[in-house]
């Protein structure tokens, strides 16, 4: 008969199992765990795990979107969609920083993604057609992030709930503008333009509600991760409340979301909605959906190119570190 091999999670020695006790117990008061206390090894992976996809996501995700900065088509827009490239490539950073604090280098996790081995979010493997598709992103995709992302400003893993505050806030504001550039072309854009908003948004529904990860029952992480504080909400739940939000504010701009089995459920309280096809999900997630091996060689191509620019800094750098060095040894 075999036996299981021993528990990941679980601690060796006594001294670790009084460790666990009280990380256990600052976790169970909802208190905050910093970078330089003890934390369970599985406890630390996981969160290398969460934040590198999360940063992956924040820098891959800037594709789509800055494909259409020289075809913007008022100088109002190419300024607003500027900034929130900007931005993306700002929460990245703070995301890497956060990651940096549990014993892992920036160097380490973009190796990985360059070379395929980390994960991020499967939605912006998807094209962007036209320029409605950058409102919707801003809409759905972004309204999707904020729904995942504010329960993250309460992580038990302190250096990236406070990330996550300020990240939010600018997505709130990315959110809005999306909305309000689909609202702009639904009440004075011509019906061609409402028709590439409706397109855009039967596109892009059904991969919003993919962001937030597998069905509970086939989540890897979820349990532990809701156990642990890392999470404060499932991904069913997430899933449900940005429905139920985005069906109003549908109604409102005057589109259509391309699913026959959406209705509300009185005795729920909540909108039932249609089969998501997770086949779909994880072939994407998996690297075979319409964009990863664009977007994979972009990124790649990118840290190439900038190269030079890196090294440059780390000269200057050292440069500088020298007199400041010599100083102090002459002052010994």
């Amino acid at each position: 008969m075999q036996t299981a091999g021993p528990d990941p999670i679980s601690p060796v020695s006594e001294a670790e199992q009084e460790l666990l006790r009280r990380f256990d117990a600052r976790i169970d008061e909802g208190g905050f765990i910093e970078a330089k206390d003890w934390m369970p090894e599985h406890y630390r992976k996981t969160l290398v795990r969460q934040i590198s996809q999360h940063a992956h996501s924040e820098i891959v995700g800037m594709l789509p979107e800055g494909n259409w900065i020289t075809r913007a088509p008022t100088l109002k827009r190419k300024a607003i969609l500027l900034a929130k490239v900007q931005d993306e490539g700002g929460h990245g950073l703070y995301l890497y920083a956060a990651a940096e604090t549990l014993g892992i280098s920036r160097d380490e996790l973009l190796d990985a993604l360059h070379r395929g081995q980390a994960k991020y979010s499967s939605i912006f493997n998807y094209p962007t057609l036209s320029w409605a598709d950058v409102g919707v992103i801003g809409w759905l995709v972004d309204g999707a992030a904020i729904m995942n992302q504010v329960p993250l400003c309460r992580c038990s893993y302190a250096p990236y709930a406070r990330a996550m505050v300020r990240i939010c806030r600018e997505e709130s504001f990315h959110q809005r503008q999306g909305f309000e550039s689909l609202l702009t072309m639904m009440r004075d854009g011509t019906q061609a333009q409402r028709d590439m908003v409706q397109h855009a948004v039967d596109r892009w529904w059904w991969p919003s509600l993919m962001m937030f990860g597998p069905p509970d029952s086939d989540s890897t992480h979820g349990a532990q991760s809701m156990r642990w504080g890392i999470k404060r909400m499932s991904n069913d739940e997430l899933r449900q409340k940005f429905v139920d939000a985005t069906v109003e504010q549908a109604r409102v701009l005057g589109v259509t979301l391309p699913d026959a089995e959406l209705a509300w459920n009185a005795e729920r309280g909540h909108h039932d909605f249609g089969a998501i096809d997770w086949d779909e999900f994880r072939r994407v997630l998996g690297g075979d959906g319409p964009c990863n091996h664009e977007r994979l060689a972009a990124r790649v191509r990118a840290w190439e190119d900038g190269a030079w620019v890196r090294e440059a800094a780390q000269a200057h750098a050292a440069r500088h570190a020298e007199p400041a060095r010599s100083a102090t040894e002459s002052a010994r």
